[in-house]
């Protein structure tokens, strides 16, 4: 009983302390090209599924096209190699309004 006595108050202290948790919150509107091709927030599809769920929310879309989404991050891709500076949230109203 003796030996039990310390691993149970181990156990009942580790239970006691909360885990840490660890959050990051991205603001995509200040995320650049840059970060968003260069992994260097998350891996950067991710972001294009999060970037085309809020795009298609905003048209009334509920359709999700994963050949559309596919060609549309490869695209958004090609625009940030080109142009890194570039907001990547206005990289997609960019490469959206020059159609598709």
């Amino acid at each position: 009983m003796t030996k039990l006595t310390p691993a149970l108050a181990s156990i009942l202290i580790a239970a006691a302390i909360p885990s840490a948790h660890g959050q990051v919150m991205l603001d995509l509107s200040k995320v650049t090209c840059t970060q968003w091709s260069g992994y260097k927030i998350t891996n950067p599809q991710n972001i294009a599924l999060w970037l085309s769920g809020y795009h298609n929310a905003k048209r009334g879309n509920t359709v999700l096209d994963t050949q559309a989404l596919s060609a549309d991050t490869d695209r958004l891709r090609d625009f940030c190699l080109v142009n890194p500076q570039v907001p990547v949230m206005e990289a997609v109203e960019r490469l959206l309004a020059s159609g598709k």
